[in-house]
């Protein structure tokens, strides 16, 4: 056999999320340039997402709906979990509005210093 086919797909969304989630918090990090910790954060939110779910999925398990194709006793082994699924759409949305909002900020750091270099933003004006 294949070894691809035998491991469980939630496993590998698992493992690639958290790749994401690694090279999103590098970028966060490493990189002077505002865009590219806006990048950063957005990987980062995307592998956060790809975790969570991952953590719900079943494997060979069906919609969260019972009826006569799923009994009420197997219900708990065989139904997928909705609630990640739920807070994910949640997330992206949150995401999608905390991304516009860092972006706005950088064009009103470049407009206001000329670059989207993080040095040169040390001066505060408290």
């Amino acid at each position: 056999m294949n070894m691809l086919t035998d491991i469980p797909i939630s496993l590998i969304v698992l493992c690639s999320g958290l790749g994401l989630i690694l090279i999103g918090m590098w970028g966060m990090l490493t990189q002077r340039n505002i865009i590219r910790m806006i990048i950063g954060f957005s990987l980062m939110d995307t592998g956060i997402h790809m975790v969570m779910v991952s953590i719900g999925y079943v494997t060979g398990g069906t919609a969260p709906i019972i009826n006569d194709a799923v009994p009420i006793a197997d219900a708990v082994n065989r139904v997928v979990d909705p609630v990640p699924s739920a807070l994910v759409l949640t997330a992206i949305v949150i995401g999608l509005g905390v991304t516009a909002v860092m972006l706005a900020f950088a064009v009103r750091i470049f407009k206001a210093r000329n670059t989207l270099n993080i040095d040169e933003c040390t001066e505060s004006k408290w």
